[in-house]
């Protein structure tokens, strides 16, 4: 795992805190998950079989997650893929490519195309594929939806987002600050959920923005392989002009900007500041505005003020998206109240990127259809058996089906390595090469301590 999360932030720019400590863990957790779901199909989802080859395009910005997101549920359904990673981050998938060919994944079971985007449209218009799962842009996910109209091609699309972070006057400010760096400043705010709309109820409004300034004035962003960074690099110089373009459309509306003022690290070779972008903060900033509708994909953060609960809720809807939400508030009932008005596929309360394998995540309207990980995200990649039989009679069928006690297979509830669904102590990152007689690799296992074996038997 250790050689992943270097290759990760090499390849994508992004700390090595996050790739080590957020993006690894979450992989295995998914593949442990969805590992689960292949003991598991005959007796959950009795009346599905898999589509055969299915095609999947991953984005940049979390290139190795992605692929678990989909790898891990398309094999667990039976399933082959044919995956293509973006053309900026292909190194962690070529990894994966030859960990299956160690581990003995049978030849063409998980096949990897690189390439640009040109590539990308070859698959989705590939008939042999019959599901195309993509990860990206909302512009791409419209020519694929388009690509795709007149076949019979299943689609999982999941896209941009313009996500509200709601503070209400009786949050925990301190923690509320904390979060939001995390919702936004999180792998240099390119993140599809990111919490880019900052929407705090005007009587804390002066408050929340002045320790906000402060805690931005502390954030450290520099050499992605700098354990101490809390910022690395934007992906690339096109999408830095692309932030910078919006940031000059924020300032030509009329919004206040304050950036970090701390000293970027240059690029020598081109006397700049190579690929790093200050954090930024719109105040002021009118709803209808560029800056305030359009996903900008990058460490940018524009805030609006509110009134009243049901201005919040009117502010946050008024977007195009609906991937995600964030509420903040000590009054438990005020944001259950909140939560369901909020148009988006996941809202947090207290807290941000909670994600979990177990767990379906997905978006509505612009930010895509479809669920990926859990119970939902398994049939994204299952079709109904074609047996004849109306939908009726399949749900009559289905209910009467009982448990035997003779079962072989049930649902697996040790705690392995994980406690209350999630890794909570990671490993150590290490491996141990194991070989055969004759000096041949066999396989690899995890160097773990004590503590791990305890909580794996």
């Amino acid at each position: 795992s250790r050689l992943f999360a270097v290759l990760e932030t090499m390849d994508n720019g992004k700390t090595i805190r996050e790739t080590r400590d957020i993006d690894i863990p979450l992989v295995i957790r998914h593949f442990y998950h969805h590992a689960g779901w292949a003991q598991l199909l005959e007796s959950e989802f009795p009346e599905h079989t898999a589509f055969g080859p299915v095609g999947q395009i991953i984005p940049w910005n979390f290139p190795l997650l992605m692929l678990s997101w989909k790898v891990a549920p398309a094999l667990a359904a039976g399933n082959t893929v044919v995956l293509k990673p973006a053309e900026y981050t292909s190194l962690t998938a070529l990894l994966f490519a030859e960990i299956c060919s160690q581990v003995g994944l049978p030849p063409g079971v998980f096949n990897l195309v690189t390439g640009p985007g040109q590539t990308g449209s070859l698959m989705v218009n590939h008939p042999d594929l019959k599901k195309i799962a993509f990860t990206g842009s909302t512009d791409v996910g419209r020519l694929i939806r388009e690509a795709t109209a007149d076949t019979d091609k299943k689609l999982t699309l999941e896209l941009g987002g313009k996500s509200p972070f709601i503070i209400f006057e009786d949050a925990d400010l301190d923690s509320a600050i904390e979060g939001l760096v995390d919702a936004i400043w999180f792998n240099q705010g390119q993140v599809c959920c990111a919490g880019s709309r900052l929407l705090v109820q005007e009587s804390v409004a002066e408050k929340v923005i002045d320790r906000l300034k402060r805690r931005m004035a502390k954030l450290r962003v520099g050499d992605p392989l700098d354990k101490s960074m809390d910022m690395g690099a934007i992906i690339a110089p096109i999408q830095k002009e692309r932030i910078q373009n919006l940031v000059d459309q924020g300032k030509k509306e009329g919004a206040a900007i304050w950036q970090w003022e701390g000293k970027l690290p240059q690029n020598a070779e081109k006397k700049g500041d190579g690929c790093y972008f200050p954090p930024t903060l719109f105040t002021n900033v009118s709803p209808a505005s560029i800056i305030a509708q359009t996903e900008i994909f990058g460490p940018v953060l524009v805030s609006m003020t509110f009134r009243t609960p049901d201005e919040a809720v009117m502010l946050a809807n008024n977007s195009a998206y609906g991937l995600a939400a964030s509420v903040w508030s000590e009054n438990i009932n005020q944001a259950l109240h909140v939560a369901p008005k909020l148009k988006a596929g996941v809202v947090w309360i207290n807290c941000t990127n909670q994600f979990d394998a177990s767990v379906g995540f997905g978006g509505y309207r612009e930010s895509g259809y479809g669920r990926e990980g859990g119970h939902e995200g398994m049939f994204e990649y299952l079709k109904p058996k074609e047996s004849g039989i109306s939908k009726n009679q399949i749900r009559i069928s289905v209910a009467k089906v009982k448990a035997s006690a003779t079962t072989a297979l049930s649902l697996d509830r040790t705690a392995k390595l994980y406690i209350g669904g999630k890794q909570a102590r990671p490993d150590s990152g290490y491996s141990l090469n194991v070989v055969n007689a004759d000096g041949s690799l066999a396989g690899e296992i995890g160097d773990g301590n004590r503590k791990d074996i305890r909580n794996a038997v």
